[in-house]
């Protein structure tokens, strides 16, 4: 459950959420067609993988939790669909998951692992940021927080998966996919026609209180 000074930190937008959300305007609005910060993570096997390695591919970053609704309402299909149909057109799907490991929804390595592996997840890899530092480098707030770099390493989406902020599912299939439309829209060559939206879910629980 989100502390109410979380809210009181934010200007929330007209519509109503249920209890639990964490919404925030996009922080990353002035960085789509910058550079993506570069970060180095170790995944849940513990093999250490760098976003600039990647360069030359399209990326997509996810930001993880399996104890928050939103994931877990994405992750009944939707996002494993989504995964496996970018990843066999080359695109690289990381799941990054910035849960400190003294909250109740952290999960070990081995733990997250697991959980993305009955899930049937396509990730590229799954990977730990316990001290946070690459969630506060992308201004990521909420899980599922979702940014797509393109292959020359320049930051063209920063956002929501879609445009219904619910936990829902059966709003997936009304709502306008922003990772699928982005993506499509890049692999065609063409200008992504939504950069940046409100991003909905969880707030992710930091090790740092100035994330």
């Amino acid at each position: 459950m989100l502390q109410r000074r979380h809210f009181n930190a934010l200007s929330l937008s007209a519509f109503a959420l249920p209890a639990g959300v964490f919404t925030a305007a996009s922080a990353q609005t002035a960085s789509i067609g910058q550079p993506a910060p570069d970060f180095t993570l170790t995944d849940t096997a513990g093999k250490a993988v760098k976003l600039s390695d990647f360069r030359g591919k399209p990326v997509v970053l996810e930001w993880n939790n399996p104890g928050c609704p939103f994931v877990r309402k994405h992750y009944n299909g939707n996002f494993q669909a989504l995964q496996k149909e970018f990843t066999g057109k080359g695109v690289v799907w990381l799941a990054i998951n910035s849960t400190r490991d003294d909250s109740p929804d952290y999960l070990s390595p081995a733990q997250l692992g697991r959980w993305m592996t009955d899930k049937g997840a396509a990730t590229s890899a799954t990977l730990m940021d316990e001290d946070g530092k690459v969630g506060q480098a992308y201004s990521a707030r909420v899980t599922p927080h979702m940014y797509i770099v393109n292959a020359q390493g320049v930051l063209v989406y920063a956002g929501a998966i879609d445009s219904i902020p619910s936990a829902r599912e059966a709003d997936i299939a009304k709502a306008t996919n922003y990772v699928r439309q982005g993506l499509s829209e890049l692999l065609a060559g063409k200008p992504l026609s939504t950069a940046t939206s409100q991003p909905y879910g969880c707030s992710i629980k930091y090790k740092s209180a100035a994330a």
